[in-house]
């Protein structure tokens, strides 16, 4: 017999809808930041629940990073104000449940960097150009001193352009995906014979992309990003995925 096929209905936990209800609020500037919640008294009465859901609820809401709450507060929990730490929890989930692939974080990263890159070689102040040069220099000084300090230095310097291209949701994407990124393959960089080149060739990379940032040269400074991100990580993803990273190199 023909027809629409239906899934089977699941039963919503109260608290769930607890949770929704106060996300809602906060999502819509009902609830802003530095603001409190009823108490939990007050939330029992207005929800109708008893006091262990709205407890269970405040729980999932605290977990998700939208109140801070203690147990029989009686000020209630605190909304607060955004934090990168919920989105990068979630990331790192789905990076170590497979849901989101080397590869895949790898490409995400280009696409980001790149774009960033670009943004930034049009907005870009001279003291931003200025930081992104003395991030270089220490990378080059990181290296003659053993390598130790390598990493961070790159950081600074990609920290840099993203505020430089004054997004602050690609600030936000690129700290996440980069940290994710590493925290994946840190063990494999870390015992890479060739690390001394690998470090020498990324900060020739680098001056190539701050001498097209000098000019403003977007495009440039964009594909430029893409080829250094794909040299210095296409060894750590599987041959077969590779493609996808290739694919933002022509």
């Amino acid at each position: 017999m023909g027809g629409p096929r239906f899934e089977p209905v699941r039963a919503v936990r109260a608290y769930e809808r607890v949770v929704e209800q106060i996300e809602e609020a906060i999502e819509g500037g009902t609830l802003c930041p530095g603001q409190r919640l009823p108490s939990e008294r007050e939330l029992m009465v207005q929800f109708s629940v008893s006091r262990s859901t709205v407890r269970e609820a405040l729980r999932v809401l605290q977990a998700r990073g939208l109140v801070r709450s203690r147990p029989g507060d009686p000020n209630g929990a605190e909304v607060l104000p955004f934090s990168p730490a919920a989105l990068h929890k979630s990331m790192t989930t789905l990076a170590r449940v497979a849901e989101l692939s080397l590869a895949e974080l790898v490409q995400f990263r280009m696409v980001l960097d790149s774009s960033a890159i670009l943004l930034a070689a049009r907005l870009r102040t001279d003291e931003q150009l200025a930081e992104m040069g003395v991030a270089v220099t220490r990378m080059r000084a990181a290296v003659e001193a053993g390598g130790d300090d390598f990493g961070a230095c790159d950081v600074a310097f990609h920290d840099a352009v993203a505020r430089a291209s004054g997004n602050k949701l690609i600030q936000i994407c690129t700290d996440v995906v980069r940290s994710i990124v590493l925290d994946l393959i840190s063990e494999k960089i870390a015992d890479a014979a060739d690390g001394e080149a690998l470090m020498r060739q990324s900060i020739r990379h680098h001056e190539e992309v701050i001498a097209a940032v000098r000019t403003g040269d977007g495009p440039l400074a964009a594909r430029l990003t893409r080829q250094s991100m794909y040299d210095y990580y296409a060894g750590y993803v599987p041959p077969a995925e590779r493609a996808a990273l290739r694919a933002l190199l022509e």
